[in-house]
């Protein structure tokens, strides 16, 4: 029995302890640390939805700008079917006018005086039908142009309807998507949010040098563990000197060979802890 109760009064004894703080460690400075590794941890979930998205959002907007430029197309061969057929039609009453000038020359031909009129006239009937023909040929190339443009119609139209298909489908795709990640990332971002919010003053500097950091990162990554006596993002050695001063938590450390912010697993269980309030 006595037992019981010694192990009893050894429990509430450690629940009832109080925090020792080490004094060894800068408060504020770890406070900071761990306030950048959460949000930094926040940031990580976030991209990793973002990667469960892939490359549809961008695949999406390409296939809407494609078939933006299809409709232009479309719209633009229209308009020069249209232009091509006016200018067919105004041939038609070119052609009429010039067939009026050979009639009236003809007849000023059954009247002239002399062989030099009438040759003057001559040439100017054939002077009319030489236009006659340029007109004609004009209007057969404007034809073969227009069932040309016609294809090309047909063949936008189709790409048009396939690329329309694959929208439809991506879409749907992402919008699935979406949906399974819309409420984590919702509140992932307002935590991200919520995390920055700590920053003011004099430390937004932090903020601003982990945003810069992060977005120069290919993983987004601006400040990780130390993995193995090793930068968790550059993998580059780091000293035993170095690592106890990082462990001390005196002053923000960053990697000397990719500049990413080091934290210790102290820190890391921390922003764990952080997060899981």
């Amino acid at each position: 029995m006595a037992k019981k109760v010694s192990t009893k009064k050894a429990e509430a004894a450690e629940v009832e302890a109080p925090v020792v703080l080490r004094p060894d460690v800068d408060q504020a400075v770890e406070k900071r640390l761990v306030a950048l590794y959460t949000l930094q941890s926040v940031d990580s979930e976030i991209d990793k939805i973002k990667i469960i998205r892939g490359e549809l959002p961008q695949a999406v907007q390409d296939l809407e700008d494609e078939i933006a430029g299809l409709h232009t197309r479309i719209e633009n061969l229209t308009s020069e079917i249209k232009e091509t057929e006016a200018a067919n039609k105004a041939r038609v009453s070119e052609v009429a006018e010039h067939e009026e000038q050979i009639k009236k020359y003809q007849k000023q031909q059954d009247n002239v005086r002399n062989n030099r009129e009438f040759e003057s006239l001559n040439k100017e009937i054939e002077f009319q039908n030489l236009e006659i023909q340029l007109c004609e040929r004009k209007s057969k190339e404007g034809k073969a142009k227009i069932s040309e443009l016609k294809q090309h119609i047909d063949a936008a139209k189709v790409l048009l309807e396939n690329r329309q298909k694959d929208l439809d489908a991506k879409r749907e795709e992402l919008t699935s998507i979406i949906a399974e990640t819309e409420k984590d990332e919702k509140r992932l971002l307002a935590k991200s949010k919520e995390q920055e919010q700590y920053f003011t003053g004099s430390d937004e500097r932090y903020l601003s040098g982990y945003k810069r950091i992060r977005g120069a990162a290919r993983n987004g990554l601006a400040v990780v563990q130390i993995d193995r006596d090793s930068c968790g993002g550059c993998f580059s050695n780091i000293p035993p000197q170095r690592q106890m001063e990082i462990k001390m938590h005196k002053k923000v450390i960053v990697c000397e060979n990719c500049g990413r912010i080091l934290v210790d697993d102290d820190i890391a269980a921390k922003a764990k802890a952080q997060l899981e309030k």
